[in-house]
């Protein structure tokens, strides 16, 4: 058991909503807002993401163990059994946390896990291309998330309509992606994360996106096999991260799956 301090933020009154996030605090953030006209939204960055440190020294950043520091954190935060939700690594993180029974709920918003290996490669692969550019731009990626076109190609993978983001928001995406110190270890790890079917003991819920080009919607098919007691929603007109393209559904689905 470790004892490194998660970052997280609270906002909003009423029943506890933990948001699990990595890469996608951006995208978070406008489903976010209207979360907390109902819910107390609890946002935590896993290890080596956002504003969190690393798993201590030594530790490999799998998706077990992302979990069982959620798991602990959960009790150093006083947050027994919380719902949650997560998006793509953060979405796995939320299924393993739901085999083990540790939270009342979960969500899981085109989770990686459901690929085979050309296709985590793929995947992850794209990921690494775009944190190179990332650091390669250093303080100037203002110069590609300024233009509709820059966003476009920077972006394309994870969002449907990646010219719909802001450029503000599109310019602190791409600094999280450049900076985040525990991106290289954690695709390395996940790369042979494989989901194992298991009987959930709680509500579950797995969304995918109907134009999600890292992890195409073929893969929800074998959630479906894997995970037969959970609810499978399709997601019309969404990418990858389909928080950015779709606030309201997002924020509807959340407020439907469970959550109470």
């Amino acid at each position: 058991m470790s004892d490194i301090q998660l970052a997280s933020s609270r906002r909003g009154t009423g029943p506890p909503l933990v948001v699990i996030r990595q890469l996608d605090r951006q995208g978070w953030a406008p489903v976010i807002e209207l979360l907390i006209r109902e819910r107390e939204v609890v946002a935590v960055d896993l290890p080596g993401f956002g504003d969190s440190p690393q798993l201590p020294g030594g530790t490999v950043p799998t998706v077990q163990a992302l979990a069982t520091e959620v798991a602990t954190w959960f009790s150093a935060v006083g947050l027994p059994r919380p719902p949650v939700v997560g998006n793509s690594l953060g979405g796995a993180v939320a299924l393993e946390l739901a085999r083990t029974g540790v939270v009342g709920s979960a969500v899981a918003l085109s989770p990686i896990g459901l690929w085979t290996g050309p296709e985590a490669a793929y995947a992850l692969g794209s990921l690494r291309i775009a944190r190179t550019m990332a650091e390669s731009l250093g303080h100037r990626t203002a110069r590609v998330t300024g233009s509709p076109l820059g966003r476009t190609l920077t972006f394309w993978q994870l969002v449907a309509a990646p010219r719909r983001m802001t450029p503000e928001a599109a310019d602190v995406a791409l600094r999280d992606l450049a900076r985040a110190p525990g991106f290289k270890a954690t695709r390395r790890a996940a790369r042979t994360y494989r989901l194992t079917g298991f009987t959930p003991s709680v509500p579950v819920t797995v969304a995918w996106g109907t134009r999600d080009l890292l992890t195409p919607r073929h893969q929800a098919h074998r959630a479906a096999r894997l995970l037969p007691g959970a609810r499978h929603v399709r997601l019309p007109g969404c990418g990858h991260s389909p928080m950015s393209d779709d606030p309201g559904r997002i924020a509807d689905l959340l407020l439907s799956a469970g959550t109470d």
